[in-house]
């Protein structure tokens, strides 16, 4: 916990502040004790999301839909002020570490009966927050607090609000929302999420817990090597206890609709009691202790710097001695937590107790996870991403191909295709068959991603000779085509293309009618295979004779950037199911292009099923 600073106000609400626990995407977060001496968790929104009309509307109905979770699993909402310049929610404080400090700096991965009782902790509570109408969507090590009594889940739900600004899994930047480790595949490619969503987070939370690192890769992987393992790749269970092994491959699961429920998990987990080793509960005693000095330290601090007193359960009729009482009973309650912590240490390791030494927890668990990085045969030249059209010309492409390879060895799926043509796009897994410094050949492959649905069917046998240093002759059975290495990673769109583009209205639109005829669309920052383009148009509805009538047309649609050659290329639009007119149409495959006309930027889209006028659109 950090001081407050100078601009921080004294009280937020009925809540005295005592300093800073940090600072998120929504808002501040204060440590902050109530009038009755309870000490709470305030969370205050940022001043350019407070300004947001929509925000604060889904934050109101988010703060709701969190008050009649009603705590269980959870830290209870226990004040809001949604109306306030700064819009706030107060909630109870968990004293206790997150799951990511226990098993990364504290103690390591958990031995298996505490994997299944932390999951059925966190799920229990994921059923409530479900009931509610809410989708955690961050459920993650850091939002899983660790307590004597079991797992907490933090941050939730208000998540959901920032959607209002944000579209889908991408920010305004492009920058990804969630922790790209522990996200869902539907959430990745910026889907409508669902419970399902949490349930695939689960299973990731539960590899770590297990394991000690994230089963599809940490930061240290990258974003875009991360978010293609969880798009397409079986997850890294190496040293996973087999009896977690079904639970955890259930919840991870690619298909929505093939994971277990929170409900289910929690009618067929088994729980312990305790539910953590001996040593372990007994240093969430001596946290839950170190945390009231530090909170006794800072509110006597800040008392002498106001000079005030630090609040006290029932007013002092004698003001002197106020602080030394209130310190002697805090001084008391540290005290009493150590003593829990002690008892606790001496019931776990009761005859019959679940107690045990480091060493054998570590051999429950299989041991702390070394790095097991396979002798890849892909030679340097071959690896990175490599774009060819393979009908049209490169100015004006109909059906593109790209493959990023990545390191491997022989059998492993170690190359991701993207196929467009004019009407879908596709997205897939290759088996590394061979390589020499020469040629490389893919064979087996497997659909991750197909726009349309169940459009799409698996690349053959592919080989790529290198030609030069950024040339490789491409071929597929009779089709062969020369690719060229482009641009891979996080962000892969060209500067001069980001941002949001308009169309103007038609010459024969009326002036006083310009306002209901939109065209909008956005380009955001990322990889190739986010949605990473956004489509909103709004016109007036017509009736039989052409006439316009008062009712108007509103659209809106994603689309997943497939290339990132000389041109954007751009999967087929999938429409926003809530925002989206049965007159709406969804357009197929396009490339984007800056042309400068009379000094200024034009966007032009072509579509690529056939040759036709391009869109134009200008800066916003």
């Amino acid at each position: 916990m950090d001081p407050l600073n100078a601009e921080d106000p004294a009280t937020i609400g009925p809540f005295r502040l005592l300093g800073r626990l940090g600072v998120g995407g929504m808002g501040r977060v204060f440590l902050a004790r109530s009038a009755g001496g309870r000490t709470v968790a305030v969370k205050v929104v940022h001043a350019e999301l407070a300004a947001q009309d929509e925000f604060r509307r889904r934050f109101a109905r988010e703060v709701a839909a969190l008050e009649r979770v009603g705590g269980t699993g959870t830290a209870p909402v226990l004040g809001a002020d949604t109306d306030a310049e700064l819009p706030w929610v107060a909630v109870g404080y968990v004293p206790g570490p997150s799951l990511r400090t226990v098993v990364a700096d504290e103690y390591g991965p958990l031995p298996a009966d505490s994997v299944r009782t932390l999951a059925a902790g966190i799920a229990r509570a994921l059923v409530h927050v479900h009931a509610a109408g809410l989708v955690h969507r961050d459920l993650k090590p850091s939002n899983v607090l660790l307590t004597v009594d079991g797992p907490k889940i933090i941050d939730f739900g208000i998540a959901r609000a920032v959607d209002t600004v944000t579209d889908g899994g991408l920010t305004s930047t492009g920058a990804v929302v969630g922790s790209p480790g522990f996200m869902s595949p539907e959430q990745m490619r910026g889907e409508k999420l669902t419970p399902a969503s949490d349930v695939f987070r689960l299973g990731s939370v539960l590899a770590y817990a297990a394991t000690g690192r994230s089963p599809f890769g940490g930061a240290d992987s990258g974003v875009h090597a991360t978010m293609f393992r969880i798009a397409h790749d079986e997850p890294d269970l190496t040293d996973l206890a087999p009896e977690l092994s079904g639970l955890i491959r259930a919840c991870l699961t690619k298909d929505p609709a093939g994971r277990p429920s929170a409900a289910e998990l929690v009618d067929t987990l088994q729980v312990t009691d305790p539910w953590l080793p001996a040593d372990l509960l007994a240093r969430l005693g001596r946290h839950a202790a170190r945390l009231l000095e530090t909170e006794l330290a800072t509110e006597v601090a800040t008392g002498a710097a106001t000079g005030t007193e630090p609040a006290a359960p029932i007013p002092s009729p004698a003001p002197a001695p106020a602080p030394r009482r209130r310190r002697r009973g805090l001084l008391a309650a540290v005290a009493a937590l150590a003593v829990a912590a002690a008892a606790v240490l001496a019931y776990v390791n009761r005859p019959g107790g679940h107690g045990g030494t480091p060493s054998d927890q570590a051999r429950g668990t299989g041991g702390s996870s070394a790095s097991r990085a396979a002798s890849g045969i892909v030679p340097a030249a071959f690896l990175g991403a490599w774009e060819g059209v393979l009908r049209g010309s490169a100015d004006a492409p109909y059906e593109t191909s790209r493959i990023e390879i990545t390191q491997g060895a022989a059998g492993s799926k170690s190359a991701v295709y993207t196929h467009v043509t004019g009407e879908r796009l596709c997205i897939g897994r290759a088996v590394l068959l061979s390589a020499t410094d020469a040629e490389l050949v893919l064979g087996e492959a497997e659909i991750t991603a197909s726009v349309p649905a169940q459009r799409c069917t698996p690349a053959a046998r592919q080989t790529l000779r290198l030609r030069a240093n950024d040339v490789v002759e491409w071929s597929s059975g009779v089709a062969k085509s020369t690719f060229q290495r482009t641009r891979t990673g996080a962000a892969v769109v060209p500067a001069a293309l980001l941002g949001t583009w308009k169309s103007k209205p038609l010459s024969e639109v009326p002036a006083d009618e310009e306002g209901r005829w939109v065209n909008e669309l956005t380009v955001t920052q990322g990889p190739v295979g986010a949605p990473l383009i956004r489509l909103e148009q709004n016109y007036p509805r017509t009736d039989d004779q052409g006439n316009t009538t008062s009712e108007d047309i509103h659209c809106i649609a994603t689309a997943l950037v497939a290339g990132a050659g000389p041109l954007l290329v751009v999967g087929p639009q999938t429409r926003d199911p809530e925002i989206w007119d049965p007159d709406c149409v969804e357009d197929g495959s396009t490339n984007l292009r800056i042309v400068r006309y009379q000094g200024k930027d034009r966007l032009l889209v072509y579509g690529m099923s056939a040759d036709g006028e391009p869109g134009e659109y200008v800066r916003d």
